[in-house]
């Protein structure tokens, strides 16, 4: 995707800027790399044809999502601010309750995401990629970073 047809996906990066730091890729998907994995797709499908949490229910509800998220250390938090010594991440969720995104936060304070199988961006707030594709964040999750 050219960087004119993300920005009329996301017209907010317009405003705030973004770059992108990665081609586009099929071998994983925003809910994984916001996880900070980037070797498999993470989907809760009720196939089992990509990779989800063990002991997390496959179902599409932000229950389900934060629940996979909780099984890799994170919890729940109020604040998408930076906090030293924490990872974070944020949880999209569209007019119907069903997650659609994730990203997650970089040392900078910046966000990055990846685009489903296109690139992954770079951008500064959570808001610049809310609106008709992704909803806006509904969960923000945080976990101590590992030393």
């Amino acid at each position: 995707m050219s960087g004119e047809e993300i920005e009329k996906a996301f017209p907010n990066l317009q405003i705030t800027g973004y770059s992108i730091t990665s081609p586009a890729t099929l071998e994983y998907n925003c809910i994984a790399w916001a996880a900070g994995e980037s070797q498999s797709w993470w989907e809760p499908d009720p196939l089992s044809l990509y990779y989800w949490p063990s002991n997390t229910p496959r179902q599409y509800t932000a229950e389900a999502y934060k629940k996979a998220y909780e099984n890799i250390g994170y919890a729940v938090c109020n604040n998408p601010a930076y906090e030293e010594g924490f990872e974070k991440i944020a949880i999209y969720i569209d007019i119907h309750g069903k997650p659609t995104h994730a990203a997650r936060q970089l040392i900078s304070g910046n966000w990055t995401s990846k685009l489903g199988q296109l690139e992954d961006i770079e951008h500064v707030a959570l808001d610049d990629i809310a609106g008709q594709y992704y909803g806006s964040v509904g969960v923000i999750m945080k976990r101590p970073k590992e030393k």
